[in-house]
């Protein structure tokens, strides 16, 4: 014998829909910014029908049932989507729990018996914070996602590589340095060197707010990183607090080109690629 809620579900299919959508478009949280309703409708139905049409005597009662793999895809995919359109988890969380108020309020509207409403709202209540779970757990991860790329992104964006001269590359690195941060300036620096026949780099680090004896290895691992490619490397932007720091820590850099600007360090490297810069007078 079929279970009666789900007979009361397939019945009132639509009018499930109709009131779930009612309740969505009630919500003062719903950002419509971020999605029509009518694609929202579209969306509704189909996590709606999908739930109903495998819904059965077998697995009502177990939300790890292969015959919701659908319903936790859909609901996966939802999830994803608005954590890179940007909802919270507050507005994700309540589309699923307003989908919950609809069924069990259709449900108290065709169930006139107080203990079996009772025991058919439960079991629907059960199979249904098991598919918020999943949607919370899925919905963190597409917004780690989003957090990593648009971390990296930052991190590519706050990294150039920019060609100064002929031969000479800079690269002013700002904010902390750090082992992931580090892997990605050597990477950028050495293609750079590969593609561009460069023969000296300058490392420009006066948007480093601090340099510690960690970060202190970090320019060390790099430069010797560039030499490796035989490329000479200069570090520019040492403000007096940082030569302060670097030699009460003892760090030798005593075999590394330090300037305090960058334009110090730039002039050096004309020296030392035996250029000479001069300044001519503007024909009037």
């Amino acid at each position: 014998m079929k279970n009666e809620s789900i007979k009361i579900f397939q019945k009132k299919k639509q009018a499930v829909l109709e009131k779930w959508i009612h309740i969505q478009s009630q919500d003062q949280i719903l950002n419509n910014d971020l999605i029509t309703n009518e694609d929202l409708r579209i969306q509704s139905e189909e996590l709606l029908f999908a739930f109903i049409d495998n819904l059965s005597d077998s697995n009502i009662d177990n939300a790890e049932s292969r015959d919701f793999e659908s319903v936790v895809d859909i609901l996966s995919s939802i999830s994803i989507s608005r954590a890179k359109q940007g909802y919270s988890p507050r507005e994700t969380g309540n589309y699923i729990y307003s989908l919950k108020e609809a069924l069990l309020s259709t449900l108290s509207e065709e169930i006139k018996d107080p203990a079996t409403l009772y025991a058919q709202s439960m079991i629907i209540n059960k199979l249904l914070d098991s598919f918020s779970t999943s949607t919370f757990e899925t919905f963190i991860k597409g917004r780690e996602d989003v957090i990593f790329r648009q971390t990296d992104e930052i991190t590519q964006i706050s990294t150039p590589v920019i060609r100064l001269w002929d031969g000479i590359l800079a690269l002013p690195i700002i904010g902390t340095l750090d082992s992931s941060r580090t892997q990605v300036v050597m990477e950028s620096l050495l293609q750079e060197i590969v593609e561009t026949g460069s023969s000296i780099a300058i490392l420009d680090i006066s948007g480093v707010p601090a340099v510690d004896s960690l970060v202190a290895q970090h320019l060390i691992k790099t430069v010797s990183a560039t030499r490796l490619m035989g490329a000479e490397c200069i570090i520019s932007g040492i403000r007096p607090e940082i030569a302060q720091t670097v030699v009460h820590l003892g760090i030798d850099l005593s075999t590394i080109i330090t300037k305090a600007t960058l334009a110090s360090a730039l002039k050096t490297a004309f020296i030392m690629l035996n250029l000479e810069v001069n300044k001519k007078q503007r024909v009037k």
